[in-house]
């Protein structure tokens, strides 16, 4: 595999809220830190190449903390599965897992169907589906190591890989999420922290329009909580955007020389 120059790690933790955030566990548990020992608020080093798969149309490697993602973008190109003319291309999309992505998986890698819908919804209203008529454009997302928040990854690093292979776009497409365990809500969660989390929160969003492209909740959830949780992803879906286009001017600029 080929790569372009791509940036190097950089974090896109949201602003820190004013409000003091309550413990998680009480007594003997007061002293306790996440898993890596980053703040509540604060999100993985996000480290973003594109050009990773020389054969694809367009691709792009993303690692946040110990979560690594490759997708590769095909396409357009003549669509096998048309019965007849379509004004607007159709767009596929696969997420699976490697056989060493998770202890969980065993010795098999798998294909996760729910993820592929989900990556589907979230990428469907950012790209010009119009722009390819009668053409297909196939996205395959790779998870190589599950390290937490691997939808979210997935989606932006899917974001980067169709800009990359120069498909038309609204917008780039940003995802991140949070984590609420007991009163508290943690953003960019590893596995550990969704293993015993109460809900959890994910949006994906068009950061240079400010439109939300999908919104997924799950658990309980006070509306305080809600509205906090958007706050702190719209904000680090922002930062996140503009380190995916530095990663963009980067790779133009390194292919320029």
């Amino acid at each position: 595999m080929a790569a372009k120059q791509g940036a190097a790690a950089t974090t896109y933790s949201p602003k820190i809220m004013a409000r003091t955030r309550p413990p998680i566990f009480k007594g003997s548990d007061l002293d306790w830190t996440r898993p890596d020992g980053r703040g509540f608020h604060q999100c993985r080093p996000a480290l973003l190449q594109t050009g990773a798969v020389s054969a694809a149309s367009g691709s792009a490697y993303a690692e946040f903390g110990n979560t690594k993602v490759i997708v590769s973008v095909f396409g357009p190109r003549e669509s096998k599965k048309a019965t007849s003319y379509s004004d607007v291309g159709r767009l596929n999309c696969n997420v699976s897992y490697t056989n060493f992505a998770s202890p969980t998986l065993g010795s098999q890698g798998t294909d996760h169907k729910e993820y592929s819908s989900m990556l589907h919804k979230a990428l469907e209203g950012v790209i010009m589906m119009e722009t390819f008529p009668k053409t297909t454009v196939d996205v395959f997302a790779l998870v190589l190591e599950s390290g937490g928040s691997d939808l979210p990854v997935v989606i932006s690093c899917a974001g980067l890989a169709l800009a990359d292979a120069g498909i038309m776009m609204y917008d780039l497409i940003t995802a991140v999420s949070v984590s609420c365990i007991g009163k508290s809500l943690m953003i960019d969660p590893v596995t550990e922290e969704e293993g015993c989390e109460d809900g959890s929160f994910m949006m994906t969003c068009m950061p240079s329009r400010s439109e939300i492209t999908q919104l997924t909740i799950t658990g309980e959830w006070t509306t305080p909580n809600i509205n906090e949780a958007m706050q702190l992803c719209v904000d680090a879906c922002s930062k996140l955007g503009e380190i995916m286009r530095d990663c963009l001017k980067q790779a133009a600029s390194a292919s320029d020389e």
